[in-house]
């Protein structure tokens, strides 16, 4: 229905001088549909409000809607409808072009009266979780790239085809616009942090299982991918009226650092049914982790922290075990604010698994003593497109809080390995779909349908196997994935992935260099 019309958004965004790569396409797309999404709601409101014979307060005054500037409309009273003779809903009939901003006179009403207008939400709000305050928001992290007006006038008219009203318009919108991020994701460089493969999400909610009730979370949600699908799948079936406003407003919070995988992750979730999002534009490290009280945490936790960053050291101060390693303050983060009994499923660099480092020894001595690990995904080369590394899965249960690790660790204090231990056994699975992945041969849902069937039961086959907890190494607690299940092969690695490998280090290894002479300049 709408597929066509988000392919000539996309050709006049390749045409604009000002738009330069997927990030910005998926941006500008991004606030138009927003406001397209603003008006439609008002109107379906306005609309409601009258039926009812009750009066509507319109959110954004009547100069600044979408049907005012953006598609001014000609009057014709077989597709207008009054409301309260202060507003009109009209959403189809003939562009009035004599009203409808142009050129130089439209790019100067945007940038000089409407992000101003629509920035100035974010001071009036009552509170961060109003659908005024997201706006404020959006529009005061994100800019019009737009240089040609008339650009902006064809992008415009084309939005305005788009409609939000049914739950099926939503759904396709919501496909259309995934594919997008997709694609951001797939064009590599900073695309590929806001993009987790889908397939590999679902294969992670359907081992954690959140319910109705459960309070989910995401602390570095880029484009809400993991809240969307846990949507999606609390969504089926027929629901109560009073499960629907917990889904809506009691059930999903996400925290990003970054402004335009904020304004993603809104108008990500918006598409899939949540009209006022709980996203949170903050740097989840900063926060205190010794703040965290009972109502603070959550039942779910499903993510994959951004890997490889480098977290300054005030922020580590937050954290009892100090590692610049961004993934790694996250994990210590998510144990903290999962509630007791509570399940997660959290992407990290294969590389935690085996490190050698205190930081690193620490950290999976806290896992394993603070929550049961009981399962281990070991991803495929290419499972991330353009990420360079290896990846796995931690899924966990948080247990009763024996010895966690507070500054001194466990394996420097000589007690025997298996005391004190959330964690007894844990259950690997070798991912091997068989082929080599890539953008054009990316991971779906059959890849991994093996592996949550033999999870559900802890299987043990020639793709997984269990590791008791008395058989790691008590001074390194080493979880490297070593599979005795298969036998042995003696076929040749393909070239293409002994290459893949040597680009993976070589990029790890510079990054390292670049550590360095940044911490030689500095000092």
């Amino acid at each position: 229905m709408f597929e066509q019309t988000f392919k000539n958004i996309d050709d006049v965004l390749w045409k604009e001088a000002g738009c330069t790569t997927e990030l910005d396409y998926t941006e500008q797309t991004s606030w138009l549909l927003f406001l397209k999404y603003l008006d439609d709601l008002e109107q379906e409101r306005a609309l409601e409000a009258e039926l009812a014979g009750k009066s509507y307060e319109f959110i954004i005054d009547e100069a600044h809607r979408w049907s005012s500037w953006a598609a001014p409309k000609k009057a014709d009273t077989s597709t207008t409808l009054s409301v309260n003779n202060s507003a009109t809903l009209s959403n189809h009939g003939t562009l009035d072009h004599d009203n409808a901003l142009i050129g130089d006179d439209l790019i100067d009403y945007v940038n000089r009266k409407l992000f101003p207008y629509l920035q100035s939400f974010k001071q009036r709000a009552t509170s961060p979780d109003t659908i005024e305050y997201k706006i404020g928001e959006i529009f005061s992290e994100i800019k019009n790239r737009f240089q040609s007006g008339y650009s902006l006038r064809d992008a415009l008219e084309y939005v305005d085809e788009l409609r939000f009203r049914s739950q099926q318009e939503k759904h396709e919108l919501s496909h259309l616009y995934e594919a997008k991020i997709k694609n951001m994701g797939n064009a590599g460089r900073n695309g590929g942090e806001y993009y987790t493969p889908r397939p590999l999400i679902r294969a992670m909610i359907q081992v954690v299982k959140p319910k109705i009730g459960d309070r989910i979370y995401d602390g570095a949600c880029g484009s809400a991918g993991f809240l969307c699908e846990s949507y999606d799948y609390l969504r089926r079936g027929k629901l109560t009226t009073k499960e629907l406003e917990i889904l809506q407003k009691h059930t999903f919070t996400g925290k990003e650092k970054k402004s335009l995988a904020y304004v993603i992750a809104i108008m990500n979730m918006i598409l899939h049914g949540i009209d006022a999002p709980n996203i949170i534009h903050t740097n989840t490290l900063t926060e205190n982790l010794s703040d965290i009280q009972d109502k603070n945490r959550f039942d779910v936790i499903l993510a994959n922290p951004p890997f490889g960053g480098k977290e300054r050291k005030e922020v580590q101060q937050n954290f009892s075990i100090k590692t610049g390693e961004t993934a790694f303050l996250f994990l210590q983060h998510f144990i903290k604010i999962l509630k007791m009994g509570g399940r997660a499923a959290v992407v990290i660099k294969n590389t935690f698994l085996s490190n050698s480092d205190n930081a690193s020894r620490a950290l999976r001595q806290e896992l394993l003593s603070s929550c049961n690990l009981h399962t281990i995904l070991d991803c495929p080369s290419g499972t991330f497109i353009g990420a360079g590394v290896k990846t796995v899965v931690l899924f966990f249960e948080k247990g009763k809080p024996f010895d966690s690790v507070q500054g001194t660790p466990l394996f420097s204090q000589g007690k025997p390995l298996t005391q004190g231990m959330a964690t007894q056994k844990i259950w690997y699975y070798q991912l091997e779909p068989g082929r080599n992945m890539g953008k054009t041969n990316s991971l779906n849902d059959e890849d991994l349908h093996e592996f949550v069937e033999l999870q559900a039961r802890f299987a043990e086959t020639e793709k997984s196997w269990l590791v008791d907890i008395a058989d790691l190494d008590q001074e390194t607690f080493d979880l490297s994935v070593k599979n005795q299940n298969k036998a042995e092969e003696s076929l040749l690695r393909e070239p293409q992935e002994i290459l893949d490998e040597i680009a993976a280090l070589d990029a790890e290894s510079a990054e390292i260099l670049a550590g360095i002479i940044q911490l030689t300049v500095g000092s």
